[in-house]
């Protein structure tokens, strides 16, 4: 059925001149043109029947009738032949964007951004919204049924339509959310989370880096903290959601990073004989495990566990070695040259700030225990132990910022490896949520450092990962310092308020030519507003979000109001004694 069954009096006026994809109505009534709204779309009546053309309303202008001042005829100019068009009417003007035909094939209602036709002279134009404008927006979207759509809110210039995405292209293409500070991005990523915990299989990671999504709950959701300097002592399983990232998960660039001084005029040195003291180490391993199928093709990459105190005591040995000289001893190749590496090395290993790298649980060095991890956070919801926790949400919170981009993009390379090593029958798709991801996927730097070791491995899911069933959502407040590379493969876009002139650069890149003008919305945006665009709605739109049902703690305090509150407030010795321990303690 038809959703665009316009009535000729619901008609808001009339073309008056056409201009390749630009037209000019004439509306008589003042009434309507009064109710008209710049950015809100009409539909004009086709020359060929069963197709409507639809448009965005870029001008209104008023004549001058009532007494009113003339609209500047430069203005005029904006438009085709619109001073030809007399002082006794009011002129609309149309961009058109696309033609919505009632069938093709077996097909209702197929929405296509070319032009099929222009409107004739006098063809009627008419305001889309209501119920025609939720369900050309569900078309739009691609949505059939209830079964792909993702509500988001309605559409702020028409609070009567609901507004959906299709869930599916918004997570295989990938998508960014990006928002000054207070602009509601926390709440419309946590509406979206919501929606995907609800579904009976799903699969997402959520990268929490300030631990603003704690009060995410219900079966769909998982909470996993990586372990924190108390945690050390205390026993912790992956079963009581406290995640250890061995050191052996590392690959060779991410340890020669960690361990390796760039500087030091040894490094090359330092960085081949560690690399063949970690290979010595993990092929010890796996021939006291009796592996021998893995022994004939693992790697320094190969996430194989290993001694570091066999490879920390062949480093000693190499840089204290002495061998047979021409008359007496003299030192080895490598005499004196690794004592920075190994100094760095057991400091690293000390430090508890780095437990969870260092310091984990016995079970961390068994070969079955990679699997329990994965299984854990890669498994869909119905293939997890308990059906539950489909959305796995991982606190980073307690990982220090130094190595923070290190230990982000190791979960995210588990997760792509994992993926594009299982037969493509059995891939369940996932999605990775990446909150902050200005912190640990900035702009390249140049030098091979722990951040660009994490843009790589960001890049690279941001290229490959989708042939691979796996999804990126971008969530930053400085999208202007989130790598360029990334954000390019990101075909959908949810912009909420900016007002840094960097960050509005960054966004009107990402939007197609024909639709730059919106950029111009994105420091008037309210609160909870965004400006939706991409491959999961063909068309640009202007939508409230509505809020989730459980709020994350996205830290807006009520300055004055807090104040001006007379009561005592306190807590300062608790605050002084989580520092000191690391940890928050939950008041009683």
């Amino acid at each position: 059925m038809p959703i665009l069954d316009y009535q000729d009096e619901e008609a808001l006026g009339r073309v008056r001149a056409v201009d390749t994809a630009n037209v000019t109505v004439a509306v008589e009534d003042v009434a309507r043109l009064r109710k008209l709204q710049v950015n809100r779309l009409a539909a004009l009546q086709s020359s060929r029947p069963g197709q409507h053309l639809v448009g965005i309303i870029q001008k209104i202008t008023r004549n001058a009738s009532d007494g009113g001042p003339r609209a500047d005829r430069n203005d005029a100019a904006e438009g085709p032949d619109d001073d030809d068009l007399g002082d006794e009417i009011n002129i609309v003007r149309i961009a058109l964007i696309g033609t919505l035909i009632d069938r093709i094939g077996q097909k209702e209602n197929v929405f296509v951004r070319t032009l099929e036709t222009v409107p004739e002279i006098d063809a009627n134009c008419f305001a889309l919204e209501g119920p025609r404008l939720t369900a050309f927006m569900r078309v739009i979207a691609n949505i059939a049924g209830d079964g792909q759509r993702l509500s988001l809110g309605h559409y702020t210039l028409d609070e009567a339509a609901d507004a959906y995405l299709n869930g599916n292209r918004f997570f295989q293409r990938h998508a960014v959310i990006v928002g000054s500070t207070g602009s509601g991005k926390s709440w419309t990523t946590a509406r979206v989370l919501e929606q995907v915990a609800e579904l009976p299989n799903a699969n997402a990671v959520m990268l929490d880096i300030h631990g603003e999504y704690a009060t995410l709950s219900g079966d769909g959701f998982r909470h996993l903290r990586i372990a924190g300097p108390a945690d050390l002592d205390s026993g912790a399983t992956l079963d009581q959601g406290v995640l250890f990232l061995p050191y052996w998960l590392l690959g060779y660039e991410a340890l020669t990073s960690m361990f390796v001084d760039r500087s030091d005029q040894n490094a090359p040195n330092q960085a081949m004989v560690m690399s063949r003291a970690i290979l010595n180490a993990k092929r010890a391993y796996l021939e006291s495990g009796s592996r021998a199928d893995v022994l004939a093709n693992f790697t320094i990459d190969s996430p194989v566990p290993f001694d570091l105190e066999a490879v920390l005591g062949e480093l000693r040995e190499l840089n204290e070695q002495m061998v047979p000289g021409a008359r007496a001893e003299k030192q080895g190749e490598f005499n004196g040259k690794l004592s920075r590496l190994i100094q760095r090395l057991e400091s690293k290993r000390s430090d508890r700030r780095l437990g969870f790298l260092f310091q984990g649980t016995a079970e961390t060095m068994q070969y079955e225990w990679l699997e329990r991890l994965v299984v854990l956070l890669m498994a869909g919801r119905r293939d997890q132990p308990t059906a539950k926790g489909g959305v796995k949400v991982i606190d980073f919170s307690e990982v220090p910022s130094d190595v923070l981009p290190l230990m982000v993009s190791l979960v995210a390379r588990l997760i792509f490896s994992v993926q594009q090593w299982t037969p493509p029958g059995r891939r369940h798709p996932i999605s990775i949520i990446c909150d902050e991801a200005h912190l640990y996927i900035p702009e390249r730097s140049g030098s091979v450092g722990a951040d660009d070791i994490s843009v790589a491995i960001f890049e690279r899911i941001a290229k490959e990962g989708r042939k691979y069933g796996l999804g990126l959502v971008v969530v930053s407040q400085r999208p202007s310092e989130v790598n360029r590379t990334v954000l390019s493969q990101c075909n959908n876009l949810m912009a909420m308020r900016l007002t840094n002139g960097d960050d509005q650069a960054v966004v009107r890149r990402l939007l197609p030519d024909s639709l730059g003008g919106f950029g111009e919305l994105l420091p008037v945006l309210d609160t909870g507003e965004a400006l939706v665009v991409g491959d999961a709605s063909l068309l640009p739109a202007r939508i409230r979000m509505a809020p989730p049902k459980q709020p994350p703690n996205s830290g807006t305090i009520d300055f004055w109001d807090r104040w001006a509150n007379d009561d005592a407030i306190g807590g300062h010795d608790a605050a002084v004694e989580s520092w000191r321990k690391q940890r928050i303690q939950t008041p009683i």
